[in-house]
């Protein structure tokens, strides 16, 4: 049992190729520890115990027959509590949809079912997914692998804490200004954001749906891309021979390091030379584009967002978090002018930006600019809430406004991650040029 908790989900899929694993066995020990762990409330919100072991028993005999279907076949992931599951609740994190019991699978869950992909349960996350925290008062508040008395960041806390936690080899969550990627580095994990619209939501519950993703949080780059190839539905990204001899990488001067804390900025630091030393060419440059946009986010996040939830908002607001509601409730000052003019101002913003950084393999900058905050401390100072959410978010956010792709990786450093940007639809070579600079960096 202690094994399986080291080891990757590609690792424990080729076991399962060679018979020196039983899916049965694998998923049956990851639902054991997931009940007896005593952060097991503040990860799942629920186990699908009757589904997860009925799956990994179809695994088994497709592996008795030879005729898996892939690599990461018999494999359990979780899934984070916003993707529909057929007859078990599906709640967002919030009172307001509670006892909410969808009647089918959303797509993206019935390809990965397809795939051959266990579905051990649902995790805890973010109230309606709109915080980087992970802090929830309403369900539950996941605990940071590196200091259980920090938030795990958001909104998929629940995600990444039943990988760092050993309760899941791999988990699904959702990004839509950094909600796959923060909690990934705060636990020091790969994180995938995928292209906006690339990976269907249907049956996922939305939060602003221009910007909402779907990645996986998991160990390795190469789990991250066996991982998208099945929610993609195309074949996985070819890593061998990954190198960064002639990368050309940009450093991201403005805005992201503004305010940051002293333990990530010297974990970038030492990363960036760690890539140099790998043959990668760095350049440093600030994108003038990059600090408009930013100026955009109220507008477009907020009020797309208070515009999907506003009547179920409304209709019962006592029962929100009030932080939660009150972020909600600013996307109501803006008109239907501000965000039109918004939305127009950020397409050719993108554009800027994409030429700008045309010369490069890709973008970096470190993933978050603090470290993990208390979470008593969050609960009791509503101004160090407001703060450290928003330098949270920041500069994850900076992938979602231009439209990006983005993988995040640990650094070595506790809760401190390096992350690549690439332009849209480049998920292969984002992979690619990842699994190089894990190698780096290890």
């Amino acid at each position: 049992m202690v094994e399986y908790t080291k080891m990757s989900m590609s690792d424990l899929g080729r076991a399962i190729g060679t018979g020196d694993i039983d899916p049965r066995d694998l998923t049956a020990a990851f639902l054991d520890m997931a009940k007896t762990h005593p952060f097991r409330g503040r990860i799942y919100a629920r186990l699908m115990e009757d589904r997860a072991m009925a799956e990994a028993e179809a695994a088994y005999a497709r592996a008795k027959d030879g005729v898996r279907r892939g690599l990461l076949d018999g494999v359990p992931v979780s899934w984070k509590d916003l993707f529909d599951t057929a007859g078990v609740a599906t709640e967002a994190g919030t009172a307001l949809l509670k006892d909410r019991i969808p009647t089918r699978d959303a797509k993206v869950l019935r390809r990965a079912s397809n795939a051959g992909l266990v579905a051990l349960g649902k995790t805890h996350m973010s109230e309606l997914a709109f915080s980087g925290l992970g802090l929830n008062p309403v369900t539950a508040t996941t605990p940071c692998v590196n200091d259980h008395d920090a938030v795990s960041g958001g909104s998929s806390s629940g995600a990444a804490g039943s990988v760092a936690f050993g309760l899941a080899p791999g988990a699904i969550g959702s990004d839509t200004g950094g909600s796959v990627r923060i909690p990934s580095a705060w636990n020091d994990l790969v994180g995938l954001k995928t292209t906006a619209g690339r990976i269907p939501l249907d049956g996922v519950v939305p939060l602003a749906a221009a910007f909402d993703t779907v990645g996986p949080l998991v160990k390795t780059v190469e789990d991250a891309a066996e991982s998208f190839a099945i929610l993609d539905g195309s074949p996985a990204p070819d890593l061998k021979g990954a190198t960064l001899k002639g990368k050309r990488l940009l450093v991201l001067e403005n805005v992201v390091f503004d305010d940051i804390r002293d333990a990530p900025l010297a974990a970038f630091e030492a990363s960036v030379e760690k890539l140099r030393d790998a043959g990668a060419e760095i350049t440093r440059a600030p994108i003038k584009a990059v600090t408009e946009a930013m100026d955009l986010s109220g507008i477009l996040f907020t009020t797309e967002a208070y515009a999907e939830w506003r009547d179920y908002i409304e209709a019962k607001p006592e029962l929100m978090y009030p932080r939660i509601l009150d972020r909600f409730r600013a996307g109501g000052a803006f008109n239907g002018a501000d965000f039109v003019a918004g939305w127009k101002k950020l397409v050719h913003l993108r554009g800027d930006y994409l030429r700008a950084t045309a010369g490069y393999d890709a973008v970096i900058l470190p993933t978050a600019p603090i470290l993990p905050p208390n979470a008593e401390r969050l609960m009791n100072d509503a101004d160090y809430y407001v703060t450290e959410n928003l330098l949270a978010l920041r500069n994850t956010r900076v992938g979602n406004l231009m439209g990006l792709t983005a993988l995040t990786l640990p650094t070595g450093v506790p809760s401190c991650g390096l992350l690549l940007q690439t332009p849209p639809m480049t998920e292969a070579a984002l992979l690619r040029l990842g699994a190089a600079v894990e190698k780096a960096l290890s």
